[in-house]
């Protein structure tokens, strides 16, 4: 007989496996997004890892390649949400090949060209590709297509995965890549536009969120929204 206040070994494992399960039972999963990217307070995740469920558009000028949907080369068009948005926090991430060339719509309604009758198409380049060494100011990466150029010099070389983040609200869009904010821009007050070409889209107030493709492999993971206000 064990001597008294001494439990035997074995009824010790029993209890301590028993409240290591309670404890757990009343312990909440940790969250976790679609595609495996940890979930952030607020955000909802828009791509599965897998598919491209959810998303209309140009689906076939898009595939899903190693957890990331990828533009098909050679092909694209304006991939975008089937929910419309009007402010929101957007977080993503962004691999370029060599002289890559896509574009974030913003408030897209649907159909046109993205980069004028959207709100704005933030622009995805490898702007430092010589390609691109006459480039206009305003086509850099991160900027607002043809009306506000973004600052320059904080992509990561080719091929390494960039984050970035896009605040829309009301009339103004903020672009931070890599941690370094790259535009401040309310284009409400942009009077002038790359080669005198209107922007009819810049003032629209909702619209799909997207990608505005063009023919080369970019690609794009861990996408996820958070609506504002």
């Amino acid at each position: 007989m064990p001597e008294c206040g001494v439990l035997p070994a074995g009824l010790v494992t029993t209890v301590v496996a028993a409240l290591a399960a309670l404890a757990c039972a009343g312990s909440p999963a940790a969250p976790s997004a679609a595609d495996g990217q940890a979930a952030e307070p607020g955000f909802v995740s828009l791509f599965d890892g897998k598919t491209l469920d959810g998303w209309q558009g140009a689906v076939d000028g898009y595939e899903v390649r190693d957890g990331a949907i990828q533009c098909k080369a050679g092909s694209g068009g304006n991939l975008f949400t089937k929910k419309i948005y009007r402010n929101f926090v957007v977080r993503l991430d962004i691999q370029l090949p060599p002289a890559g060339n896509n574009g974030l719509a913003i408030r897209y309604p649907g159909e046109g060209d993205a980069a004028y009758v959207a709100m704005a198409e933030v622009q995805v380049l490898d702007d430092g590709d010589p390609k691109y060494k006459d480039l206009d100011p305003r086509q850099a990466h991160g900027s607002a297509y043809g009306m506000v150029a973004a600052e320059r010099g904080h992509l990561k070389p080719v091929g390494q995965w960039n984050e970035e983040e896009v605040t829309v609200t009301g009339s103004t869009i903020r672009v931070v890549l890599n941690g370094h904010q790259i535009l401040d821009a309310d284009l409400s007050k942009v009077t002038t536009f790359m080669a005198d070409s209107a922007h009819p889209g810049k003032d629209r107030t909702e619209g799909y969120f997207g990608f505005a493709g063009h023919q080369d492999p970019v690609r794009f993971r861990h996408i996820r929204i958070r609506e504002l206000p």
